[in-house]
């Protein structure tokens, strides 16, 4: 029974899958569905958590829009998402980046790591 579950969920794998990490900047290009016609919309936003492994691993993107903090959490696998792009790298020291809640302006911003 394992056996088959695996290889069902191999199979929905992506081939090729974005390497970033959190706190960096990423833009998320989403297949959105409205009716009958189908549209990409980009979310860009810093990376503020990644969790799961394999075919249910999901990251979750925060971006201001219009003042308000905007969350969403996307599957990685999901063909809905189109592809991920990286804008910037992040330099932080942790793997979830709830503390960016409570943050406005210029505090709620990630230091870029420079090589």
């Amino acid at each position: 029974m394992n056996d088959i579950i695996r290889e069902i969920e191999a199979g929905q794998l992506k081939q090729e899958v974005p390497e970033f990490r959190v706190g960096d900047t990423v833009k998320v290009y989403g297949k959105i569905k409205e009716g009958n016609r189908e549209r990409i919309q980009v979310f860009e936003g810093i990376v503020m958590k990644a969790q799961g492994g394999g075919n249910r691993a999901t990251f979750t993107v925060r971006k201001t829009s219009n003042g308000v903090g905007v969350e969403k959490t996307w599957p990685l696998h999901s063909p809905n998402v189109e592809k991920v792009e990286v804008v910037r790298k992040g330099k932080v020291r942790r793997a979830k980046l709830n503390y960016l809640r409570d943050r406005v302006g210029k505090k709620a911003k990630v230091k870029e790591l420079v090589k």
